[in-house]
């Protein structure tokens, strides 16, 4: 039995942070970073069943086309995200009431639908971008016995190329799903490898009064290429989505909207409407309208 200490429940039984029950969530869920952007995905479905929020944590569940869909605002960093995809199959495979596991398992398709910077000139402001890996910076997946999903190859590689400190945490590269990238990949969105970094100003290369203990790391990590495989742009969320996914069962894929182009050091004028496009773009694939 999983003690009270470890998966800590609210007075009405549901899961702490996210303060839902499994009845709450379909087995399709987007992630989104913004609370406020749940909203923006869920005014597009045909009907709406529940909605519930705590902290930064708003989770919307509905049906479009026929499909039923959770959206989840999951805030940012990797931190965030083992919260919430621990406590997202706490609902599907565990028994809440008796604190035990379940003996089959219940696999969840996680979409993520985000804003990020392209790290590439050729991927330009207001463009799609599918990350075909994750690649972890931050450190969090080393809190779980993760060897058998990483990609060793391009892990070696990526250390080669950067001259990655030995006192950071070892990078690990996870790949997508691959039926989800099947499902929502098309001529109009651009892969690549997608870095996740645990902080947005120094740990992805900004310098505003703090010196960087790397000041060329950002130029290092746009110039590697490992048979093809290009970091293509740099967030905080989608690896830790990939490790943790992948652990647990689940099938994950990340969407990025490109607001940002930081090799042109060009911005989106109208950023909202290209996360609008995404969100449309992702839930038409998602739910095959």
């Amino acid at each position: 039995m999983i003690q009270e200490s470890e998966l800590i429940l609210n007075p009405d039984g549901s899961v702490y942070h996210l303060n839902l029950h499994p009845e709450n969530i379909a087995d399709t869920v987007i992630f989104v970073g913004d609370q406020d952007r749940v909203a923006s995905v869920s005014k597009h479905f045909d009907s709406i069943e529940f909605t519930t929020q705590k902290r930064e944590f708003k989770t919307t569940t509905g049906t479009l086309n026929g499909k039923r869909i959770s959206v989840i605002s999951t805030g940012i960093g990797p931190d965030n995200i083992d919260i919430v995809l621990n406590e997202l199959d706490a609902l599907v495979n565990i028994n809440l009431k008796t604190r035990q596991a379940k003996t089959t398992l219940t696999q969840l398709d996680i979409i993520r639908i985000g804003t990020s910077g392209s790290l590439q000139s050729h991927i330009p402001v207001d463009s799609f971008l599918m990350s075909t890996y994750g690649l972890d910076i931050n450190g969090m997946l080393h809190s779980y016995v993760c060897d058998e999903i990483r990609n060793s190859d391009l892990e070696k590689a990526f250390v080669a190329q950067t001259g990655w400190h030995t006192q950071k945490s070892y990078p690990i590269v996870i790949k997508n799903s691959k039926k989800l990238e099947d499902r929502i990949a098309s001529d109009k969105v651009f892969k690549g490898m997608t870095a996740t970094a645990g902080g947005f100003y120094g740990p992805q290369g900004r310098i505003l009064r703090l010196p960087l203990a790397d000041p060329s790391l950002n130029h290092k990590i746009d110039s590697f290429n490992h048979n093809g495989v290009q970091i293509t742009n740099l967030e905080m969320e989608t690896s830790a989505i990939y490790g943790l996914a992948k652990l647990l069962g689940h099938h994950a894929c990340s969407m990025n909207a490109i607001i940002a182009n930081r090799a042109n050091g060009t911005f989106s004028e109208n950023p909202k409407k290209i996360v609008e496009e995404l969100i449309v773009y992702t839930l038409d694939k998602v739910s095959n309208r």
